[in-house]
């Protein structure tokens, strides 16, 4: 699987969103990006699901049955946790981080961790669509080459050619320099 949407069989394939409704005017704006993301990349609109979580705490339940489901091939999970009087946020962020990785290595669908963790509504703001960009739709960057690997691998494996190399050509930040193509 490549990123040419040209080619229907190198186009994602169904993915599911699970997006936190606390904090919705964040998680919304993040849904948007995500969801453009998947479209740009050769998505179908019918091969996109959207599932609505009370909170960020509800991710991992949601994201399980989906991934668990054998409808998708990946998924995405959206929620904004914004630090507090207290700790509440890092016991939050900490379980819905471990759930969501377990979850990916239980089924093997890739599992994408979209969850802002900041100290403050305006961090939370630039990384929804502000000058930090929408981690949304680099979460979806992100799960869409994940998926195309483990496709890769599977698609080696039934053909038996183990010396495979994948590359997904998306655009991935480049936090270390400058933004490029991910390898």
């Amino acid at each position: 699987m490549t990123s040419d949407s040209s080619n229907p069989a190198s186009r994602p394939g169904p993915c599911a969103i699970v997006v936190s409704r606390y904090n919705d005017s964040i998680t919304s704006v993040m849904l948007d990006g995500a969801a453009r993301a998947y479209l740009a990349a050769g998505g179908e609109d019918g091969s996109l699901a959207i599932l609505e979580a009370p909170g960020a705490y509800e991710l991992v339940s949601i994201a399980s049955a989906a991934a668990g489901s054998g409808l998708y091939d990946s998924v995405v999970c959206l929620g904004c946790v914004i630090k507090g009087e207290t700790d509440h946020d890092v016991h939050i962020s900490g379980a819905v981080a471990n759930g969501l990785v377990e979850i990916s290595i239980k089924t093997g669908v890739p599992v994408a961790f979209g969850v802002l963790t900041t100290n403050t509504i305006e961090q939370a703001r630039a990384r929804a669509g502000g000058d930090v960009g929408n981690k949304g739709a680099e979460a979806m960057v992100a799960v869409l080459g994940a998926a195309g690997a483990i496709g890769a691998l599977v698609e080696a494996k039934n053909n038996n050619t183990p010396g495979i190399r994948y590359a997904p050509g998306f655009e991935v930040p480049d936090k270390a320099g400058v933004a490029g193509k991910g390898v």
